[in-house]
């Protein structure tokens, strides 16, 4: 009989973007094993860059994996916001303690965050009021070390359950790919204002038709060391408190100052 004083195990809901396969997620998974009571929904492909979509002109299937008392599988055939979604109000038909994504094969610091499916999986939860984390390794390799990320993973999210997070604000973190030189620590940063210089590979089909590749390089003019960029080239942990209210209040009094009218100027 377990005694009246031992803590309940918290209720975790786990996806990603890479697919259920992926090894971040199977790291990720490993590590909230040992806090909580796990719930797996992961996307059957890889779906990087897909943001904040949503599927509605398809349906959605769910596949069963594994059913355990304290841990179970699911795949579906969904985005990141999808797995949430059905997570939350199929799955479990409730809300869980905390949500957790990835963990990511590559950067989501910076503007990456706006196309990240691993981060818009973080943003649906924390809509509906779920505390949720991102996270990310640096390192896009199938292949890539995540040897050093347990106890960070542990840190935070043993915080976040502790303390909670205020309503429409979720974590983006961000680690470093795993090298020689160890981690200088973590930092709570802003995100830098940095942007993707696009460009198109345009190429041709045997039937003669243009098709386009998207090419690009990271571009950061945004040096202050209270970025998650400068942290991450340091080799510290970046910490980004996150919002999906995307209002710029500063411009509100400017635009005010528009008086703007339904009449024709």
């Amino acid at each position: 009989m377990k005694s009246k004083t031992e803590k309940k195990r918290p209720l975790i809901l786990v996806t990603n973007d890479d697919g259920f396969s992926a090894a971040g997620l199977r790291k990720l998974i490993e590590v909230v094993r040992k806090i909580g009571k796990v719930v797996v929904v992961a996307g059957e492909r890889p779906m990087s860059g897909q943001g904040h979509s949503i599927t509605i002109t398809t349906p959605l299937r769910i596949k069963t994996i594994c059913k355990e008392p304290d841990y179970e599988e699911y795949v579906c055939n969904g985005t990141p916001v999808d797995c949430v979604k059905l997570g939350e109000q199929v799955i479990i038909k409730g809300k869980p303690d905390l949500l957790v994504s990835g963990i990511n094969h590559g950067s989501n610091a910076s503007i990456n965050v706006i196309y990240s499916g691993t981060m818009a999986a973080v943003l649906e939860a924390c809509i509906d009021f779920i505390p949720a984390i991102g996270f990310s390794l640096l390192d896009y390799g199938h292949d890539a070390d995540f040897s050093h990320v347990d106890s960070i993973i542990e840190s935070v999210v043993h915080k976040v359950l502790d303390e909670g997070l205020p309503n429409g604000v979720c974590l983006n973190v961000n680690i470093p790919a795993k090298s020689e030189n160890p981690l200088q620590g973590v930092r709570v940063c802003r995100q830098a204002h940095a942007r993707w210089i696009e460009e198109f590979d345009s190429r041709m089909d045997p039937r003669g038709g243009d098709y386009h590749w998207l090419t690009g390089k990271f571009e950061n003019d945004d040096l202050a060391e209270e970025t998650d960029q400068w942290a991450l080239e340091n080799n510290y942990v970046s910490v980004v408190p996150v919002q999906y209210d995307m209002t710029a209040y500063k411009a509100i009094d400017m635009v005010n100052n528009w008086n703007l009218s339904l009449n024709h100027i």
